[in-house]
């Protein structure tokens, strides 16, 4: 490969070459940093890091003992063997575009919505290219370098270098997925839902909670816990089983309240209410739980809450 360039940190060597790709980051966000201190941490060499945030070079390398910093994303190629693009989605394409990677060299992003092959670009011979994503919520780096030990990665990419992502997710205790190629926009919407979403949904809890005399660290107080005890359900008895309230017990009259309290408290809350109440709604029709009758009244109620 080309010569070194001059960076910040201390300079990668070989001396305990153990037959593992070096690795390399371009972005030193929390996902990123997290990644990278958890590698390094499994035993990984990490040797380099571009960034054109100094303060997140400067931090990158302070938890990454032995890696380099540099400015421009080009600069890692002739530290590594194996890189991690660890930018924005929206960024993956152009910084991918001005790479080219040297015969031998991997490039992995770590979107779970873009295919492997948004990398193309920067591809020349005999390299390649995949994606790893960590299930994992980035907000706080400490916690989510707890969080990667018991998560899913999703993988997806050439077959070359799926047998060693896999390993550096289990070296991290994480669980690692093939997902194809067609599927992962579906698997990140998914994901969304179970993170943002579930963030979304909170939201709006708090702000009925707020109708109901609570601010909103008693009313996460109130209903966290619920939410956990569903959550918990719900992986031990499936998603059908999970679901208790009115819905199962087919209580018109509760529904109607619900509504009506909706639309004179907080009208904002009501089409999320309306689109979780309509899955409720067909999850106890499977079930064939409802008294006979009571979910097309059930439907009629939320049609009509819907449309005036």
């Amino acid at each position: 490969m080309a010569g070194m360039h001059d960076g910040e940190g201390t300079p990668a060597g070989h001396e305990h070459d153990d037959g593992r790709p070096r690795l390399a980051f371009i972005g030193a966000g929390r996902v990123g940093t997290a990644l990278a201190i958890a590698f390094a941490r499994a035993g990984w060499q990490v040797t380099a890091v571009a960034s054109r945030a100094a303060e997140r070079r400067q931090q990158f390398i302070e938890r990454v003992p032995g890696a380099r910093a540099f400015v421009e994303p080009h600069a890692v190629l002739d530290d590594a063997d194996l890189i991690f693009l660890t930018v924005p989605d929206d960024a993956v394409p152009a910084v991918a575009g001005a790479l080219r990677l040297y015969s031998g060299q991997g490039l992995v992003h770590t979107s779970g919505a873009l295919p492997a092959s948004v990398l193309d670009p920067a591809m020349a011979a005999g390299t390649s290219a995949a994606g790893f994503h960590p299930l994992v919520a980035f907000a706080d780096l400490e916690q989510a370098l707890e969080d990667l030990h018991g998560a899913t990665v999703g993988l997806e990419g050439d077959e070359s270098l799926l047998p060693v992502l896999a390993e550096l997710a289990q070296s991290i205790g994480a669980r690692p997925v093939l997902l194809p190629p067609d599927g992962k926009q579906a698997y990140h919407a998914a994901a969304m839902l179970a993170a943002g979403g579930l963030v979304g949904l909170l939201d709006a809890i708090v702000e009925l909670g707020r109708a109901a005399g609570l601010d909103e660290l008693s009313a996460l107080s109130v209903y966290a816990p619920l939410a956990r005890q569903a959550l918990a359900n719900a992986e031990r008895l499936g998603v059908d089983g999970a679901l208790t309230g009115p819905f199962v017990r087919g209580d018109v009259g509760t529904i109607s309240g619900h509504l009506d309290a909706l639309r004179r408290l907080a009208p904002a809350v009501l089409p999320l209410y309306l689109a979780v109440a309509r899955r409720e709604l067909a999850i106890a029709e499977r079930r064939s739980r409802l008294p006979a009758g009571h979910g097309e009244q059930l439907r009629l109620l939320l049609d009509e809450a819907g449309s005036g």
